[in-house]
């Protein structure tokens, strides 16, 4: 069995667009898009984030009186990502080599052009689309970041780049910061004059006996995932770097994790007569809906009324996607799961009719965006 919707699938996986070479396969984008005939406007964001390409938008014309609706899906994909050959295979694709097969995200942006491809050929009365295609998601959520929102008409959108069964609706998504530590101490050698060295993994050791890590509360977890250090068993480490998060649904517990870490870094080496130095970054910043939000009903909606009769999963996510940069900005953008199944692997499927039912329940919120009042 195959579809349209499924041989477009195959055609973009075939391009590679590994992040920061994301490149060739905007360009196929924006040849397809101009082939339907859609408004196309090319940010130039690369120059600021070094990634392999701009951001993209594609413009549908539509009913000006219906709320107009974005819908989004990143174009890179994690590495191995070069040389995809997709297979069928009892009716689900999968990769046939010892490489991903990056329906995250370009299911999504498959889903995306059949949907313009529908609209058009069956004449369907809708609101302005726009679509959305975003690079360096896999490395931070670069592309997103760098968008002019403005340049976005629509208020609500659907972010199409989550796993799972078409159903799952992404309600809530944490903050995330991210902790790079370089504890200083002083050298000395250790088998004769170790006293005179300050050892800066002993540093590092005191500050993490005293800091609250792994699970935290329902909300947040903290984690420090490298170090890295030394320069031979007979010396006194000197310098030693560590690498970290924390993560919350909370944001200001997230806040509050990292500052607690901060200051066990600095009590330990204030206690050791060693020095530390520590940079911070916000990756992400947490969203979370209700089931009442109006948006939120309109898409479980959306599902339900639909023939197939979709079961609605309202689910909370560990970690960010787009949607969390489109919510910051003003947005209400709501990541909902389109099918695919262990990502980031070579293992990684996705049903043909997963890609299908995916198609009709995003036409389906579409045609119902005429009676959306938000």
């Amino acid at each position: 069995m195959s579809s349209r919707v499924t041989e477009t699938f195959m055609d973009l996986v075939r391009i590679d667009s590994e992040s920061y070479a994301e490149g060739p396969f905007l360009d196929e984008l924006k040849e397809r898009c101009a082939r339907m005939g859609l408004e196309i406007d090319e940010d130039d964001s690369k120059d600021r984030t070094g990634l392999g390409s701009n951001n993209l938008i594609a413009r549908l014309k539509g009913d000006s009186s219906i709320e107009p609706l974005f819908l989004s899906a990143h174009i890179d994909t994690v590495s191995p990502g070069k040389g995809i050959v997709p297979i069928i295979r009892d009716d689900i694709v999968f990769s046939e080599g010892e490489t991903i097969l990056a329906a995250d995200d370009k299911a999504g942006i498959a889903i995306m052009l059949e949907v313009v491809e529908r609209l058009q050929s069956e004449g369907a009365r809708h609101g302005p689309i726009e679509l959305v295609f975003t690079p360096g998601e896999e490395v931070g959520l670069l592309g997103a970041k760098a968008l002019d929102m403005s340049t976005i008409q629509a208020t609500h959108g659907l972010i199409l780049d989550n796993g799972g069964s078409v159903g799952g609706i992404i309600l809530s998504s944490p903050s995330m910061f991210s902790l790079q530590v370089d504890i200083h101490g002083r050298a000395a050698h250790a088998g004769l004059e170790p006293e005179k060295g300050i050892s800066a993994l002993l540093i590092a050791s005191d500050a993490i006996q005293n800091m609250k890590l792994g699970r935290i509360s329902e909300k947040t977890t903290a984690n420090i995932g490298k170090i890295s250090g030394g320069t031979g068993s007979n010396v006194v480490m000197e310098q030693v770097t560590l690498v970290g998060e924390a993560r919350s649904l909370d944001h200001e517990a997230c806040v509050d994790q990292v500052k607690h870490m901060i200051l066990a870094f600095e009590q330990a080496a204030s206690n050791h007569g060693g020095t530390v130095d520590i940079k911070t970054e916000q990756m992400i910043r947490s969203y979370r809906f209700s089931e009442d939000e109006p948006f939120v009903q309109h898409v479980a909606k959306a599902l339900t009324d639909h023939y197939h009769s979709f079961e609605v999963r309202y689910e909370h996510s560990g970690g960010g996607s787009d949607a969390n940069v489109f919510n910051e900005s003003g947005k209400v953008a709501l990541n909902v799961s389109i099918g695919y199944e262990a990502i980031h692997t070579i293992d990684e499927s996705i049903p043909i009719k997963e890609l299908e039912d995916s198609v009709s329940f995003v036409l389906r919120v579409i045609e119902t965006m005429q009676t959306f009042r938000s």
